[in-house]
């Protein structure tokens, strides 16, 4: 997925929601930070996404645009409504997210910071997670100890509805090293090639961030 599509995504759940202001959890608010994300940081088709006012009307986004509907089989990317339950998230999230405005309605959406992001999928911890962990320390998006700390700021009564703990998150982290040396992953980033994050982060103009959903 990239920006463009992410903007389509949006401005359809606007029109079926009557919503202006969208969350974007999951591997794809990546585009918040990246247009263009590559390799394995651009493969998922699907948006997480619910209503910041209305997050009951997800369902709706999921049955209209979700996986299977004919917005999917049209354009091969799709919405998947979620709730704001969904992504167990360090505290303070909600005041580090990148904003992406639709140019044509002027829909917004409110996409989690790649560490943030990074922080949940070390909660989900399936093979895709750590996969997609893997692309983001190779290409300098975010680093071990940065995502260490945000680790460490998700709240415990969180953590025990999954039965972890952050000493667990400090483990898995630990893991990533050894998954990625052990499972070479697609697109891996040298430092020379002109698609990597590194290069796309002195090409681009700053983002827009979000003063947080209070605002």
């Amino acid at each position: 997925m990239n920006r463009e599509q992410l903007e389509h995504i949006l401005r359809a759940a606007s029109a079926i929601t009557k919503q202006g202001r969208f969350v974007v959890v999951g591997s794809q608010s990546i585009v918040g930070t990246i247009p263009e994300p590559p390799g394995v940081l651009g493969y998922s088709a699907e948006a997480d996404i619910y209503p910041l006012d209305a997050p009951e009307l997800a369902d709706l986004i999921d049955g209209s645009i979700g996986e299977g509907s004919p917005f999917h089989e049209t354009f091969g990317y799709y919405a998947q409504g979620v709730g704001p339950e969904t992504a167990v998230l360090p505290e303070g999230w909600q005041y580090r997210l990148n904003q992406v405005r639709d140019p044509i309605t002027l829909a917004d959406g409110y996409c989690l910071d790649p560490t943030d992001m990074a922080a949940s999928k070390l909660v989900a911890w399936r093979e895709k997670d750590k996969e997609f962990l893997g692309a983001m320390l190779e290409s300098k998006l975010m680093d071990r100890g940065a995502l260490e700390q945000r680790a460490l700021q998700i709240p415990q009564k969180r953590l025990s509805e999954y039965g972890l703990t952050h000493e667990e998150l400090v483990r898995r982290i630990g893991l990533l090293g050894q998954i990625i040396s052990e499972r070479p992953l697609p697109d891996r980033a040298t430092g020379n090639e002109a698609s990597t994050i590194e290069g796309m982060r002195r090409a681009l103009p700053l983002r827009k961030k979000s003063k947080g959903l209070d605002h």
